[in-house]
């Protein structure tokens, strides 16, 4: 009677623990959904060169989400070494395809890229896809800069 005890009880901890095994995978997967869907959408200042009497700058575009971005028009500001605002740009960065990387090139006009202290994420004038607002596309962009000299910053 007691090996049948024992083995009941067995098979109840092993049963708690096949549960509990469930469980945490349940919790893991469910976890991993949740971080693909606030995966941020990173912008990164990657590059700026001459070009004429303009800086072109290279900006990186990551979208580590599923869901595509249709449109993303982003409303930046180069500030001089000073910090005071220099140009402003408006600059349509989609359609970013999920889980896509691509790289944009747009020029400041009129101004040269040593005349550039930083390049500040102002706003999102439009926004349409993977966000439901401007707000929430704003909160979702993540700014990086590789430029030693210039910072990428919202």
């Amino acid at each position: 009677m007691r090996r049948n005890r024992w083995n009941v009880v067995k098979s109840m901890i092993g049963s708690a623990a096949c549960v509990s095994t469930i469980a945490c995978f349940g919790t893991v997967t469910v976890a991993q959904e949740a971080s693909k869907a606030t995966a941020p959408l990173r912008v990164e200042l990657n590059k700026m060169e001459p070009a004429g009497e303009n800086c072109r700058s290279y900006f990186l575009i990551d979208n580590r989400q599923q869901e595509s971005w249709r449109s993303l028009k982003l409303d930046l500001f180069a500030l001089d070494k000073d910090g005071v605002a220099a140009k402003r740009l408006a600059v349509e960065v989609g359609p970013v395809p999920g889980r896509k990387t691509l790289i944009k090139l747009f020029d400041f006009p009129g101004l040269s890229c040593p005349q550039i202290g930083s390049v500040l994420l102002n706003d999102v004038v439009a926004c349409e896809g993977a966000a439901a607002s401007r707000e929430e596309c704003l909160a979702a962009i993540e700014t990086a800069s590789k430029v030693e000299t210039v910072s990428f910053g919202k």
